[in-house]
């Protein structure tokens, strides 16, 4: 796809989206049975209850908005998902035999594109599967935070900080999207050794997001008085690099400006990541 073509996404809206790909002017209906879920879907976990209310609203009006697909890579009798999932789930339990659909024409940048845009535009997604999807614009499609910021119509620093919160443990990661900590507590734990620990404790305490703070404030008070203060340049450097390629770094100088530089991964994927920008400059 030409970048030059990607501009703000949420900043036009989904329709507009749909304006730029080649789609069937005429809305078709189809068998339930024939759609499949959209690979690229960002979403995970579907409120019971708002599922329930969609629903009985298509029971009684039908479904008003038609859902927008593309024929599936993987079986072509069937159609994959690009917005519009949940409908699609509330009219299986309405229990619909056919859907109005949209026939589109796109690759699978643009899908993931939808997927992100109508999820986020409606505030559908948690806050780790909106960072999930983030990721997957940046090391799946090639895409820097400057790029997402534009697309999806947010700051630069909206999209650094929720991808910070993926360096996260994965049991905290958890906690997060089972809405047993909120975005505000998440924040608090990036970066912190014993994020873990940390959590349960907010959790078993029910502490605020203020509260979690000032917890938070005698772990980093002790951990500042057993070491000698760092370089405030260095510092910054490291702000710097973690900002731009999203991972946790240590940079450690000795007098004699020998010294080391260590980056932290947490799967092989982001392993994979460091070694390929290692290789594609060297």
């Amino acid at each position: 796809m030409d970048a030059n073509k990607i501009k703000k996404g949420l900043g036009r809206g989904l329709s507009s989206l749909i304006g730029e790909t080649k789609v069937e002017i005429n809305i078709n209906k189809v068998s339930i049975s024939d759609l499949v879920s959209n690979k690229f879907q960002p979403r995970k976990t579907f409120d019971e209850d708002s599922l329930q209310d969609l629903t009985n609203s298509i029971k009684e009006r039908g479904i008003i908005q038609p859902i927008i697909v593309r024929k599936s890579s993987d079986d072509s009798s069937k159609y994959e998902i690009i917005a519009g999932e949940r409908r699609w789930l509330s009219a299986q339990k309405a229990g619909l035999h056919e859907v109005p659909v949209v026939i589109a024409d796109v690759d699978d940048l643009k899908s993931l594109e939808f997927a992100i845009v109508e999820n986020v535009q409606r505030n559908d997604l948690n806050t780790i599967e909106e960072a999930r999807g983030y990721k997957r614009l940046i090391e799946e499609f090639s895409y820097d935070q400057e790029k997402v910021a534009k697309f999806i119509g947010k700051s630069r620093s909206h999209i650094a900080n929720f991808l910070r919160l993926l360096s996260l443990p994965e049991v905290v990661l958890k906690l997060i999207e089972t809405q047993k900590l909120t975005a505000g507590h998440a924040k608090i734990l990036v970066g912190l050794d014993n994020a873990e620990f940390v959590a349960n404790k907010i959790i078993e305490k029910n502490l605020s997001v203020r509260q979690s703070e000032n917890f938070v404030k005698i772990f980093k008070t002790k951990k500042h008085s057993l070491k000698p203060s760092r370089d405030t340049n260095l510092q910054a450097l490291e702000a710097s690099i973690r900002e731009k390629i999203g991972l946790n770094i240590l940079i450690k100088n000795k007098k004699n400006n020998s010294g080391s530089l260590l980056l932290e991964y947490k799967d092989l994927d982001q392993l994979n990541k460091i070694i390929e920008i290692i290789k594609s400059n060297y």
